[in-house]
């Protein structure tokens, strides 16, 4: 009897635990970008405690860019956006799975992989902005 004194009289939701409604792309291109530029340097530099550390950044910047990717799939980009554009959960997929690479590998050629994915994604989603 008491839990339902407590219990709240409105219900209330909302897509993350402080609706701002800010969201852009950007964050996860300025990420994947690190992560490409980090493959750069470690590829003309040989020094072993520079690779570590680049590493270890690469790593850190890579996993960031997916937090910002899946945030848009999961709290930006609703039913009517999947309707518009099918192919959105296979490119967030992708860009997933590329960043993954990206993650694991030194060759700028997956990062670059990465920022592609992240280029289509952030069309669509400035598509959706203007509707």
């Amino acid at each position: 009897m008491l839990s339902r004194l407590l219990a709240p009289k409105v219900k209330a939701s909302a897509h993350c635990d402080l609706p701002c409604g800010v969201y852009d792309p950007a964050q996860a291109r300025i990420e994947a970008e690190s992560v490409k530029a980090v493959q750069e340097k470690m590829a003309a530099n040989d020094d072993p405690h520079f690779q570590a550390r680049a590493a270890v950044i690469k790593e850190q910047r890579a996993e960031l860019a997916k937090h910002h990717v899946s945030v848009l799939w999961s709290d930006y980009f609703k039913p009517p956006h999947y309707e518009k554009y099918p192919e959105l959960h296979q490119l967030v997929n992708d860009a997933l799975k590329a960043l993954s690479a990206a993650k694991a590998s030194t060759a700028p050629a997956t990062g670059q992989k990465a920022l592609d994915y992240i280029a289509r994604i952030d069309k669509i989603f400035w598509e959706t902005k203007k509707a």
